[in-house]
């Protein structure tokens, strides 16, 4: 075996590597050879002509007041927003079935919740919640409205009626319920009180109206049930002895 180790190594054609494109260009810039020599495209001046420093500046600060006055102009100070929400009173007096009741009530709490969860009269059901429904009818003023889009704030002043407060002081029932339960109307229930409050503010408006005047007076009242002839033919049998 020889020392020279190089001696015995075998011998290697040497390998030719495919041609580079870069080997075209010298190690210049290559814009010139890529874009060719075009003539330079023209500086944009941001100024105009004619317009100097100082008139630059000048137009700079002009338009910076404008701006900031026309924010301050059409902007409602923080300050005055607050305060005007905290003047609005909370502590209102309501007339809720012939008693006043002193309450806490944000101004934008319905009438719906301040009768069910700050008075207590849960007769009142809140059913869509967006005045489709009728399960939270009550009277203001002896006329149905639907307490879950009133706010409570409207009802000041007002005399509102809930189911609860339709019946006698002594317990009798009121024409109206005595007739639902004799016609079967109620069902499952949970729209009976808006079924009752709505025909009862019927009465009082109309006391002897008509098949189609008491179909179109409760149609503001949906009955999941279907019970709809039951609560049209009681409005009728309390019509004769409201």
């Amino acid at each position: 075996m020889s020392e020279n180790r190089q001696d015995d190594a075998p011998v290697v054609e040497a390998f030719e590597f495919p041609p580079d494109p870069a080997d075209d260009f010298e190690w210049v810039p290559a814009t010139p050879e890529v874009a060719g020599n075009l003539a330079e495209p023209p500086e944009a001046d941001w100024r105009t002509a004619g317009t100097s420093r100082r008139a630059f500046l000048r137009g700079v600060v002009c338009s910076g007041v404008a701006v900031s006055a026309s924010a301050y102009m059409f902007t409602v100070q923080p300050r005055e927003a607050r305060a005007a929400v905290r003047g609005v009173e909370r502590l209102i007096s309501l007339n809720v079935n012939g008693k006043t009741r002193r309450v806490d009530v944000p101004p934008s709490e319905t009438l719906a919740q301040t009768i069910r969860y700050r008075l207590g009269l849960t007769g009142t059901k809140i059913g869509c919640n967006r005045a489709e429904c009728g399960a939270c009818t009550v009277l203001a003023d002896d006329v149905p409205i639907y307490s879950c889009s009133t706010l409570t704030h409207q009802a000041r002043g007002k005399k509102i009626v809930t189911v609860e407060g339709v019946a006698a002081p002594d317990g009798t029932l009121h024409p109206v319920q005595q007739a639902f339960i004799d016609e079967l109307g109620p069902q499952c229930g949970f729209c009976t009180p808006g079924q009752v409050v709505a025909a009862v503010g019927l009465l009082k408006k109309n006391p002897k109206p008509t098949v189609d005047e008491a179909r179109r007076a409760m149609s503001g009242n949906l009955c999941r049930c279907g019970a709809y002839p039951h609560y049209l033919a009681g409005v009728m049998r309390a019509a004769g002895r409201a």
